[in-house]
């Protein structure tokens, strides 16, 4: 039994020689995949690109340290360290992470997260007993006295504990590390959420000119592109939408394109090519004129009874800016210091906002640069975040034209496409791919990109895959459901 107990070391360096062998070989196999998936986890997604590298390489010195006779004890050491990076790493995965990503694969394909915990314990319990044995029964044999050889334990037992502390204390600074990258200073690798929206449904519109006007909860109102005084509604049961025709009470407008506004109760309708709006109070669907004097915009969003956020373009120097407008009082205040300058003022400043009504807010959202601006909705209050990709200045190229105008000599680098947002989430679809993400997924999928636009901080990313090779055109998001325009249709996806 004796001669068992003293070969335990061997049987351990051998069992761990075949482990990191395997290990290894099964990631350089599919480095491409392994990176990917490091890039996925939770917990090491700022460090993929090193992590994946080291623990490869880290693996194979181990190995050779095994088969070393003399380095035997130094590589058992070495495989406790490493089997208790790991065991830490899906502690952490099991009770600190956002979500737990999909199991590895290879020979542990078939372990979920708790049986690899467990494994990984077995692990950590066979190199340090091993590594006891090795010093103890060394000792045993050069019959040193029995109060040395419980200074011997004690000494291993304190080197055991130094080496699983040091382990721990590594994957614990990783894990707190990548938290503040990913979250304040990322390098642009996404940490994706598996299925944080299910239970997909669809209606068949017809049409694939329907836009979101707004919604009341989770009845949905839908404004026509092409018949701009068409609505219509989705209820929550979400079956075939209630269409209505608005009416006006004066049509002697040209107008060019029409947007429908709600906030329940309350609808406006107005082009911005003519200084003009359409108000109304449902359940009567006949708005009424009203004059806003010689106010025009490029963009309008209702915050409340009488009350917008318009953009428009100030007509002294071509420039970008946000402003406020009362419809009843047809006073308009433009704030030229929301939106910031980089290039011309006009085509870097470029993008789309939301309005929060709950909690007050409009978030502003560039298109040619990783920022959004977040203000209250007189504009007097701002706050800036960044999307998680590296383009902090817009890439456009401009050339002044000999009639006075200016426009772009190429196409530029569009980095946000569009926004919805509720309470304090963002939801924004990125048209920029991260590192490790694959070029296929891209073709068939739009990345959205989540953030806490109140702590400025990101969150997680997930795809949504494209319907009848029909790219995402609308989005709109409440407490329990994300929906999307995608062609003819209407999609419903539930939040977790």
């Amino acid at each position: 039994m004796k001669n068992f107990i003293k070969k335990i070391p061997d049987i351990a360096a051998y069992f761990f020689i075949l482990l990191f062998c395997y290990a290894a070989i099964s990631k350089l196999t599919d480095f491409e995949n392994f990176q990917v998936q490091i890039a996925q986890s939770p917990l090491l997604t700022a460090f993929a690109g090193f992590t994946s590298y080291g623990v490869i390489i880290l693996e194979i010195i181990i190995v050779f340290l095994l088969l070393i006779p003399r380095l035997k004890l130094i590589g058992l050491y070495a495989s406790l360290g490493l089997m208790t990076a790991f065991t830490i790493y899906i502690y952490l995965i099991l009770n600190y992470s956002d979500f737990v990503p999909c199991s590895c694969g290879g020979i542990l394909e078939k372990m979920g997260w708790t049986e690899h915990l467990f494994f990984n314990i077995g692990c950590v319990l066979m190199a340090g007993f091993s590594i006891w044995l090795m010093k103890y029964y060394l000792h045993d044999e050069q019959n040193e006295k029995d109060r040395n050889r419980r200074s011997v334990f004690l000494q291993n037992a304190g080197m055991i504990l130094l080496v699983c502390s040091v382990s721990s204390a590594v994957v614990i600074a990783l894990f707190f590390s990548s938290e503040h990258i990913i979250k304040k200073e990322n390098n642009f690798t996404r940490r994706f959420q598996p299925h944080p929206v299910y239970n997909e449904k669809a209606i068949d519109l017809g049409s694939n000119t329907f836009y979101f006007a707004g919604n009341s909860t989770d009845s949905i109102f839908l404004g026509n592109r092409e018949a701009p005084l068409i609505m219509a509604t989705i209820l929550p049961d979400f079956k075939v939408p209630d269409i209505d025709t608005l009416t006006l009470n004066d049509y002697r407008y040209p107008f060019k394109n029409v947007e429908l506004n709600i906030i329940y109760p309350y609808y406006s309708l107005a082009d911005g090519t003519v200084p003009i709006l359409y108000e109304g109070v449902f359940p009567n669907k006949r708005a009424n004129k009203t004059d806003i004097g010689s106010l025009y915009f490029s963009k309008i969003k209702m915050t409340g009874p009488h009350h917008y956020i318009i953009k428009t373009t100030l007509a002294a120097n071509r420039e970008g800016a946000l402003g406020v407008l009362n419809s009843i009082t047809g006073v308009s205040q433009l704030n030229t210091s929301i939106l910031e300058k980089q290039i011309d003022g006009l085509f870097d400043t470029d993008g789309d906002f939301r309005v929060e009504t709950a909690r007050k807010r409009m978030i502003y959202t560039y298109y040619y640069r990783n920022e959004y601006i977040t203000t209250d909705l007189q504009l007097k209050s701002k706050t800036t975040g960044h999307t998680i990709d590296t383009i902090r200045k817009a890439q456009i190229h401009l050339k002044d034209m000999a009639a006075g105008s200016r426009k772009m000599t190429a196409p530029p680098l569009e980095v946000n496409q569009m926004q919805a947002v509720h309470s304090s989430t963002l939801f924004n679809i990125s048209k920029l791919r991260g590192r490790y993400e694959s070029k296929n997924r891209w073709k068939e999928a739009e990345v959205i990109d989540v953030y806490d636009y109140e702590s400025k901080t990101y969150q997680f990313s997930f795809y949504i895959y494209h319907h009848d090779n029909q790219k995402i055109r609308d989005m709109l998001l409440t407490k329990s459901h994300l929906y999307i325009l995608s062609g003819n249709q209407l999609i419903r996806y539930q939040r977790r």
